[in-house]
């Protein structure tokens, strides 16, 4: 699992073949400590959108906002505070673009640890799906969400396309009318004008 050293507790410059090896090695050290594991953010290339950067951080770390239930009748009081601003986390950096190196680590916890007997037991990290995984798929949906925008684009690009040959049909049959009508309404005015002044006066 480790590239380097059999370490029972992170340091600096301890690697990784995997983000799950390190987030495996992390979860057990909690485990032995006292503590349980929570996965924070983490940080992607700019160039490609890979991930190359996770922080894993205790449970209690951060601050939850108060909610408070409404009832008809009365206010329920809010759930019991379960993050305290805990500082304690393990910090990863990607290298030479195969391992996982500790940048930083910091061991105090700002709260009680548990006995280790107590840590709830979350199961193995093996049983969940691999941040490498995830990523992958990220990645995947990604790309695919891409080729939809392109393939929109080009329809998009035809029904403008054949909305554009409609207009044109449109504004050259209505020109084709406009020149009818006004031949039917020169010969009228045509007739009009042969028409004898007194055609209408009866001879005597």
């Amino acid at each position: 699992m480790r590239v380097k050293g059999d370490a029972e507790e992170p340091y600096i410059g301890l690697e990784f073949k995997s983000r799950d090896d390190a987030r495996e090695f992390y979860v057990a050290y909690g485990r032995r400590t006292g503590f349980t594991v929570r996965i924070h953010h983490n940080r992607r290339s700019r160039i490609n959108n890979v991930v190359i950067g996770q922080d894993f951080v205790c449970s209690k770390e951060g601050f939850r906002e108060k909610k408070y239930m409404y009832r008809k009748d009365r206010v329920l009081p809010p759930p019991p505070i379960t993050r305290e601003g805990c500082p304690a986390m393990l910090r990863l950096a990607l290298r030479d673009g195969d391992k996982w190196v500790v940048t930083k680590f910091i061991k105090e916890h700002n709260h009680e640890l548990m006995s280790p007997s107590k840590v709830p037991w979350r199961g193995s990290t093996k049983n969940f799906i691999s941040e490498d995984e995830k990523d992958r798929r990220i990645r995947e949906l990604t790309i695919e969400l891409n080729n939809e925008r392109q393939r929109f684009k080009r329809r998009c690009a035809a029904y403008q396309e054949q909305l554009n040959m409609v207009f044109k049909f449109v504004e050259e049959h209505t020109d084709h009318l406009s020149g009818r009508v006004k031949d039917i309404v020169d010969n009228i005015r045509e007739l009009e004008d042969e028409q004898p002044e007194n055609s209408d006066c009866k001879c005597v």
